[in-house]
């Protein structure tokens, strides 16, 4: 996490509002900013953190896999700036990005699994890193902006035994009707910064439509569930800790009351630390780790929804 957290009545005050206006529109009572920190900093911190948890070094990983909501830059990836700072020697591995916003640290996940699955990787270091205090509606939407926080989580994925822990379903679904409901227009080749650049200055802030997404996901969420659970062989009360993306407490809520999941399984980080986009979910993960919720021979269900707007899942045995 960044050093500094800044709570919901700080903004309040900085932004002319009664006390308690911010965390009652997001129900988010504080959030991690990155003030001194760079994007580059958090990642690089999150994967020295795996790496030496795993018990392993930059010489043991075949591939580096960026996992960020949005990008260090657009060009190059921000993969290969993060090994560079690890200490990777060049050519002893590979590094790409994996966009899906904020599933991006799942569809990683499942693209690592893949490769070892494969055997072409032995050891993939993923992370994700957001700073999603930038760019946000404050003018316009301040109850969307007051959701965001920033943070790093990173992994070290192994093969493991043919018989142990592992993966026993993923899964992703595409909803584009809903495309335009969460968005950054500007910084590809949509808007010409040359030939207009007040377009692109409008469409370089976040923008949503809270009530398209809940239209999809109160239509589709609870059956992309249960199709999940089918093909992990697994129903509702085989879930022994749920560690969903962050959306918003208000979201989680609803999920939960969808879904039919217990609340007590359920992992809630939203209140403070908001929604940190693709390094939301592993934050969460992380942190059900240190508090000891987590034990071998549990049943873990990984769920999240993603812009464009995509749901993912994917259900693991640890």
């Amino acid at each position: 996490m960044p050093a500094q957290s800044i709570t919901s009545e700080t903004l309040d005050h900085r932004l002319g509002f009664p006390t308690g206006h911010l965390k009652k529109l997001s129900g988010v009572s504080s959030r991690f900013v990155a003030a001194e920190e760079s994007q580059i900093d958090l990642a690089v911190a999150a994967c020295e953190a795996a790496l030496e948890k795993a018990g392993r070094t930059p010489k043991d990983v075949d591939l580096v896999l960026g996992a960020c909501g949005i990008p260090y830059q657009t060009l190059p990836a921000t993969a290969p700036l993060v090994m560079q700072r690890l200490g990777f020697a060049d050519g002893t591995a590979a590094a790409y990005d994996v966009n899906a916003t904020c599933l991006s640290f799942l569809s990683a996940f499942e693209l690592a699994a893949n490769k070892l699955a494969l055997g072409q990787a032995a050891a993939v270091l993923v992370f994700a890193a957001d700073i999603a205090s930038r760019a946000l509606p404050w003018e316009d939407q301040p109850d969307v902006a007051a959701l965001f926080g920033d943070g790093a989580a990173a992994t070290v994925l192994t093969t493991g035994d043919e018989n142990g822990p592992g993966i026993a379903a993923s899964l992703l679904r595409t909803y584009p009707s809903a495309y335009a409901a969460c968005e950054i227009g500007a910084g590809g080749t949509r808007f010409d910064f040359h030939k207009d650049r007040e377009t692109f200055a409008r469409h370089a802030v976040f923008h949503m439509d809270g009530k398209d997404l809940f239209r999809v996901t109160h239509k589709h969420f609870p059956q992309f569930v249960d199709e999940l659970l089918s093909k992990a062989g697994w129903n509702r009360q085989d879930i022994d800790l749920v560690v969903p993306h962050q959306a918003s407490p208000l979201a989680l809520e609803h999920m939960i009351r969808e879904t039919g999941m217990e609340r007590s399984r359920v992992v809630d980080i939203g209140n403070t630390h908001g929604n940190q986009i693709a390094a939301s979910l592993p934050t969460a993960l992380d942190i059900a780790w240190r508090q000891g919720r987590i034990e071998p021979g549990m049943r873990i269900l990984l769920l999240g929804t993603s812009a464009g707007v995509t749901f993912g899942g994917m259900a693991l045995e640890v």
